[in-house]
């Protein structure tokens, strides 16, 4: 499975591509879509979706996977975010992609084991995960973390059948939690 992941940005968009061949992971490629901040916001989201589109053409993922918006204390910044994350998941779902989401601490969950983790404890854990030469670039990292963390999300809803088991058998239905 060849999966997108996307960290959206109005001024960077992040991506990154990983590929599961058996029980590895394989790094394809990673970059960023840079827009002009001095350019009219919706020419910044038409760059942001022509890149995408450009990056799913070549690439040719399964599926793709966003980093979902983070709590933000400035109401302009998190509109534009939510925007931008539109124009990347319009582009995965003009391409027929599957789209998942995730946030912020369920990607260093995967990643890391820990969702509280540094980002910088999450680039060494790439770099080791992926086999890099060197940290990608910080944009580009955070999309190559949501791409690894949809491949273990995959995986363990196939093993799982999608629901969680349970941890001991009710010994009545009141103590079965749906």
């Amino acid at each position: 499975m060849r999966v997108l992941g996307i960290d959206p940005g109005s001024r960077i968009t992040g991506y990154g591509i990983v590929e599961q061949e058996g029980n590895r992971l394989v790094h394809v490629d990673n970059g960023a879509i840079f827009t002009d901040s001095a350019a009219d916001f919706p020419g910044r989201l038409k760059r942001i979706f022509d890149g995408l589109c450009s990056v799913i053409a070549e690439y040719r993922p399964d599926e793709v996977a966003v980093e979902n918006i983070f709590f933000s204390t400035n109401v302009q910044s998190a509109l534009k975010l939510g925007q931008a994350r539109g124009a990347a998941i319009v582009a995965a779902v003009h391409a027929d992609l599957p789209v998942a989401e995730y946030t912020a601490l369920q990607v260093k969950q995967a990643v890391v084991g820990q969702g509280r983790a540094e980002k910088g404890q999450v680039q060494k854990m790439l770099k080791a995960l992926l086999g890099l030469p060197e940290i990608a670039q910080a944009d580009a990292s955070d999309a190559l973390a949501v791409a690894v963390c949809h491949i273990n999300s995959y995986a363990l809803k196939q093993r799982t059948g999608g629901t969680k088991p349970l941890s001991r058998k009710p010994s009545s239905w009141r103590d079965l939690k749906i």
